[in-house]
């Protein structure tokens, strides 16, 4: 008798919002059980608020257990996706939580150095070719290789969610994307050579860039492309936010399994509060069902 596949959902950080938006996914859930095409839902860890606003040792170390928890169960095969709650960075590496991220902790677990962070959300996707690293490191950490790898990975998940012919456009690093070098380089050292290669890899998509910044996200939100490759953390997330608060979704590019997380933190400031969405974990869900169901009619 074939099983359903298994969907995991984690709360987070205990003490923040992640408890009552995991209540009210499981509640809508269960008055719309189409919403998961079949799949079903297991939440691993302790969904019961604690001290909400008010995060402990305890709280931050019990999210670090269930983060080791899921890796070992989407590893082994238990977990068919898996959607992770928001936790507070810097509180998990007073534990001894010795990554950047949930990202980069799903990546060492798994064994695999080739993963990148992408958001979606309304009509815009962006891909991040850098990510949790201080600005002034941005310059320094970009190369072809670099823009070339998490353009890949980019094309790859458009590839997925079924875009035979994706429309690529690669943001610059700098104002104008250096106005012709007048503002920095690194666009014609780095970013048009990575531009060259990503064209001659996928003859079959439509990659233009380096976009100037300032503009390329409205051209995405308005349709002109369907995903953009962005330089660093803050140049992809401002604009997402911006145009899709409440329905950003998180995804770990690269991953032997599909991990999907809402795109927001912990939120002490209101937890306990009866006020925190949970549209933007549903979206979470939603992507990853729609992941699953993709692959089980391959």
């Amino acid at each position: 008798m074939k099983t359903s596949p298994l969907l995991g959902l984690t709360v987070g950080d205990r003490a923040g919002v992640g408890p009552e938006i995991v209540a009210s996914v499981l509640h809508y859930l269960q008055e719309h059980p189409a919403f998961l095409h079949g799949c079903e839902v297991k939440v691993l860890g302790n969904p019961t608020p604690s001290l909400s606003g008010y995060p402990t040792s305890a709280t931050s170390r019990e999210a670090i257990d269930v983060l080791e928890e899921v890796s070992r169960s989407c590893l082994a095969g238990k977990l068919a996706a898996v959607v992770t709650g928001p936790v507070h960075k810097h509180r998990l590496h007073a534990e001894g939580f010795a990554f950047p991220g949930q990202t980069e902790f799903f990546a060492a677990r798994a064994g695999v150095d080739n993963v990148a962070m992408l958001l979606t959300g309304g009509s815009l996707t962006v891909a991040l070719v850098t990510a949790h690293i201080p600005l002034s490191e941005v310059s320094a950490a970009l190369s072809v290789e670099e823009i070339v790898r998490v353009g890949k990975l980019l094309v790859d998940f458009l590839a997925q969610r079924g875009m035979k012919y994706p429309r690529l456009a690669v943001a610059g690093l700098n104002p104008h994307a250096g106005e012709e070098g007048d503002l920095g380089k690194e666009e014609q050292t780095i970013i048009t050579p990575a531009v060259n290669l990503l064209c001659q890899i996928f003859p079959q998509a439509s990659i233009v860039g380096p976009m100037s910044p300032d503009t390329v996200f409205w051209q995405a939100s308005q349709g002109t492309y369907d995903a953009v490759l962005c330089m660093y953390h803050d140049q992809g997330l401002i604009p997402l936010k911006l145009h899709a608060f409440d329905l950003g979704v998180n995804v770990t590019l690269g991953l032997p399994f599909l991990r999907t997380s809402p795109d927001h933190g912990t939120a002490y400031q209101i937890a306990g509060k009866g006020i925190a969405s949970p549209q933007s974990y549903l979206a979470a869900v939603k992507l990853a069902v729609e992941f699953i169901s993709r692959k089980t009619k391959v």
